[in-house]
């Protein structure tokens, strides 16, 4: 049997309360292994694409209840004062776990005017909006939670914003003083944008597993492509960085985010990436 559960806000001990039995409320989230990706904080999802977080069960975000086996009679019914402060629903269909975030737009209280043998206005009492489709799903036979938006569920899994990874002030620091950048005019740590805090994060770990031999070949392929965009030094094998949005592209360099098209040679520039092995 289907069950839809309610998380309220508040102080008391109990937060997670049963609403409604017997009534799947979402819509059957069907997601091949294929249209998962692993979690990135500069990537792009396709349309179709889900991202994910395997083994979500031994990560320290993961909620109690997705930890063991549910039993409904572990939980009260929810009364009707306490409508009024769902946070959470949480619908177990299948023996999966279906997510949806409420925020108070969700609900709602309008005059109707319905259709039957004459018209009628109708004053309805407050709803809630259920969503078409889940904001997670917890497939619990595979261990695997599935999302579009981090910062839609970061308030229902608290912690998983560590996964949005940005560099502190001192990473930012110690990034800029590599020794194939060289600083111009007043641009400093502190001018450094929140995107290219997380671009610089993500350079850091890519520059700390690069061999120190390929380090001039990446200044020679980011200088190919940014002629345009970056001064480069070629005796000192320096990039002069004056702005942020200089540093922006020299941190695609980075990434190797620039490509040319094989048949129209064409040079782009990729917004998100996916290893295809």
């Amino acid at each position: 049997m289907d069950h839809v559960l309610a998380k309220i806000k508040g102080h008391s001990k109990r937060k997670i309360f049963k609403l409604i039995s017997g009534k799947t409320l979402f819509n059957k989230l069907f997601v091949t292994d294929e249209a998962c990706v692993e979690y990135a904080p500069d990537h792009n999802l396709d349309e179709d694409s889900w991202f994910k977080i395997d083994n979500f069960s031994e990560q320290p975000y993961c909620l109690d209840i997705l930890k063991k086996e549910y039993d409904s009679k572990d939980y009260f019914d929810l009364s009707k004062d306490k409508f009024s402060s769902i946070n959470l629903l949480l619908a177990i269909q299948a023996g999966d776990f279906y997510f949806q975030k409420i925020t108070p737009s969700l609900f709602v209280t309008r005059k109707m005017i319905a259709f039957g043998e004459v018209a009628e206005l109708e004053n309805t009492e407050k709803r809630l909006v259920v969503n078409e489709f889940a904001d997670a799903v917890y497939f619990k036979g595979k261990d695997r939670l599935v999302f579009r938006s981090l910062a839609t569920i970061s308030s229902i899994f608290k912690g998983i914003d560590v996964l949005y990874k940005e560099a502190t002030n001192e990473e930012v620091e110690s990034f800029l003083e590599e020794d194939f950048i060289e600083l111009s005019g007043d641009f400093s740590s502190e001018k450094v944008s929140k995107p290219n805090r997380k671009r610089v994060a993500l350079a850091m770990d890519t520059l700390a597993a690069m061999p120190a031999e390929d380090r001039d070949q990446m200044c020679s392929y980011i200088h190919s492509y940014c002629e345009q965009k970056l001064k480069f030094d070629k005796d000192n094998s320096k990039f002069e960085v004056t702005t942020d949005d200089e540093l922006k592209y020299l941190l695609y360099g980075i990434e190797q985010r620039f490509y040319t098209t094989p048949l129209g040679h064409e040079r782009r520039l990729a917004n998100s990436v996916q290893a295809m092995d």
